[in-house]
């Protein structure tokens, strides 16, 4: 592999263990709209934009009256009923440190909206550790496309194959591979080995990384 110079992050189930609250926030705003879906089935899209999650998940065009009324109540339910609540997996700092110290450059490649996207990395306490971030205000389709994760690269100045995505989901696996980036998968957002088959490796969560780092592909691409 050529050598590494920088990590495109996901942020939400990789560094904050979020991908819970997301989905029960989205019940709450669907519900609100009259519209009765198991918690089971959005979680499983969690990962993806709204722009994908709501015709998946309800049936629901994102620009719609209706889909646009929902996104915004996710968003009013998220902040203020879950986020206060959320914390960084621990680790999280430690690793994206272990990382900058190998000289590699930090930038976020999220499907989160941007507003909320700078809340969650306060809360993960790194934003003082990141290149640009890149969120779905930057992409016209979320994961899985590659839209967000080209956009990552653009704008951090970064080639493909200079790249690894961190994530942990199958989306950001999916997404990584049709940009030609990468990638290696964390186990704390909720899925399995299988579902995370394509990453170049699997790690529990940030410390089990963090504490196998030296025989990482991280390490050793650098």
């Amino acid at each position: 592999m050529p050598k590494l110079q920088g990590v495109l992050l996901d942020v939400d189930g990789t560094l904050i263990d979020s991908n819970d609250a997301h989905a029960k926030a989205w019940v709450q705003a669907l519900e609100a709209q009259g519209v009765q879906i198991p918690f089971e089935k959005v979680r499983k899209l969690i990962g993806k934009g709204g722009d994908k999650l709501l015709p998946e998940a309800a049936g629901v065009d994102a620009d719609s009256s209706k889909g646009k009324k929902i996104s915004q109540r996710r968003g009013e339910i998220f902040q203020k009923e879950y986020l206060p609540q959320l914390r960084p997996f621990p680790g999280a700092r430690d690793l994206l440190i272990r990382m900058k110290q190998c000289g590699l450059r930090l930038a976020v490649a999220s499907s989160a909206k941007e507003d909320e996207l700078h809340e969650l990395l306060c809360v993960c306490y790194v934003e003082d550790l990141l290149e640009k971030s890149t969120s779905s205000d930057d992409a016209d389709s979320s994961k899985p496309s590659p839209d967000i994760v080209q956009a990552a690269l653009k704008k951090n100045n970064l080639l493909a194959h200079e790249a690894i995505l961190l994530g942990d989901t199958p989306y950001d696996i999916e997404a990584a591979s049709r940009a030609g980036v990468p990638s290696v998968a964390l186990r704390c957002g909720g899925w399995s080995n299988a579902d995370l088959s394509g990453a170049l490796a699997i790690y529990d969560n940030p410390i089990d990384l963090l504490a196998k780092f030296d025989q990482s592909p991280f390490a050793i691409a650098g």
